[in-house]
């Protein structure tokens, strides 16, 4: 087993309202923010600046709203070039066991973001959680944020749960500080 000697601070970021579903035919990988989901995802990013979160990296989908949804938050909390990647690991529909690969390559200690879609970062963070065991039941809002330290990735991959935050929580939290 693979146990890690520090966890891997993991943020699990599900990007921010998107425009509706266009005509039969047409890439729902094309679909933007909207302004709506624009605006949340400056506050989750405002919100993580004020909290003092430093990530080593951001990984997304590379579906345009997810991108779009890590750019704000890179930006924001000045994630250096070169620590910002898209990952076909993180589209809907990709096997998480392909994601777990690529996690390894993160030492003990790293900070990451992974930024994607539902119901794929639900299952995520249920997996991580619960052992891979099924149990519970975890919704990820849009622009909702999940923080896991993960603390194994093989043969299992398991985690604590430490933060599950709606936009309306950060928009709470920035308002108070």
């Amino acid at each position: 087993m693979r146990a890690l000697s520090a966890p891997v601070e993991l943020y699990i970021l599900r990007h921010g309202e998107a425009g509706k579903r266009l005509a039969t035919g047409s890439t729902d990988s094309k679909r933007t923010l909207t302004v709506t989901g624009e605006k949340e995802v400056r506050e989750i990013a405002n919100a993580l600046f004020d909290l003092g979160v430093k990530l080593d990296f951001i990984a997304t989908s590379p579906l345009a709203r997810a991108r779009q949804t890590a750019e704000i938050v890179a930006k924001k909390l000045k994630v250096k070039k070169g620590k910002f990647e898209l990952w076909d690991e993180l589209k809907p529909e990709e096997s998480r066991l392909a994601l777990y690969s690529k996690l390894e390559l993160f030492k003990p200690g790293d900070s990451v973001m992974v930024v994607g879609h539902e119901p794929y970062l639900s299952s995520l963070v249920r997996d991580l959680v619960f052992d891979g065991q099924g149990g519970g039941r975890i919704a990820l809002k849009k622009a909702g944020l999940a923080k896991v330290n993960v603390t194994s990735l093989r043969p299992k991959a398991k985690g604590e749960l430490r933060w599950l935050l709606t936009p309306r929580h950060m928009k709470r939290m920035q308002e108070e500080s």
